[in-house]
């Protein structure tokens, strides 16, 4: 039996269905402070860094170096492994289209100011209707009549997840949604957000960042103002256990408190890490 497939992870693919009965949330208050003072000093020096994009960051490191197992899916009952660690970050366009996405590709390898050069360029070519082709299919699936959305989608998730075949032509493989997703409700003033796993995509996480505010916390038995940020985890528990889910939380909060190494390429942990990197 392989790292994935644990006993537990075995047992529970069996028992639960697809991913109604599965899921479950977290919340955690992260101090950001350090992470304000990195991108107030980002946007002195001229370079546009937002919080999604140290998220970004945080959280793909934070799976590749402390969690690794939760980067996985399951295929006809058992769990396999991803190659690479990519993440979709949701993007708003306007007119009918509402929301598409873009992939970030090797997002663990890779600096924040590169994130976020490559999530606004992909964001700007989005708006202007460059979608990737995953993403364009929801126009496809609009022109199906009802009755036969729901059998189309299950026969082309069984092609591309449970037998792992790559509709080029379409842009769907087992991977076209990336290892997990990360999502802003801030910037509409909310705080949490339950969400859904979305059965198409085969992943293991959503990660919701709310409003960042100002609270006051207790630091050396003193009361201290510093800078909270909301997340909220949607977790399928097939895959996600509380263990896992202790290591991602202390790999998020030491990314956050440590943004200048966010802003590098992490040679000396690329050197253990078992996910590949594109050239």
């Amino acid at each position: 039996m392989d790292q994935f497939n644990t006993p537990w992870r075995v047992t529970s693919a069996a028992t639960y269905t697809t991913p109604t009965d599965s899921r479950v949330y977290g919340t955690l208050d992260i101090d950001v402070t350090e992470t304000k003072k990195f991108l107030d000093r980002k946007r002195e020096e001229g370079e546009k860094i937002t919080m999604v994009h140290v998220t970004v960051a945080v959280l793909a490191r934070a799976i590749a170096f402390d969690a690794p197992e939760m980067n996985c899916f399951i295929r006809r009952g058992s769990v396999v492994g991803r190659e690479h660690i990519d993440v979709m970050v949701p993007v708003q366009v306007g007119g009918d289209t509402g929301v598409t996405a873009a992939i970030v590709r090797d997002a663990h390898a890779r600096p924040v100011s590169d994130i976020a050069r490559e999530i606004r360029d992909k964001a700007k070519r989005t708006r202007g209707g460059d979608e990737i082709k995953a993403a364009k299919n929801k126009y496809v699936l609009n022109r199906i009549p009802w009755p036969l959305r729901r059998p189309i989608f299950r026969l082309l998730k069984w092609i591309t997840v449970d037998m792992g075949f790559e509709i080029k032509a379409l842009g769907l493989s087992a991977h076209s949604f990336g290892s997990f997703v990360v999502s802003d409700i801030g910037s509409f003033g909310l705080n949490t957000g339950m969400t859904a796993l979305m059965p198409a995509a085969k992943i293991p996480c959503v990660i919701v960042l709310g409003k960042l505010e100002e609270k006051p916390v207790v630091r050396d038995g003193e009361i201290v103002i510093r800078h909270i940020l909301p997340l909220t985890g949607t977790f399928d528990h097939r895959i996600v256990d509380g263990a896992q889910i202790g290591k991602f939380a202390r790999g998020i909060k030491r990314g956050y408190r440590k943004p200048e190494w966010m802003d590098s390429v992490p040679e000396k942990e690329l050197a253990d890490c078992i996910f590949e990197t594109r050239d």
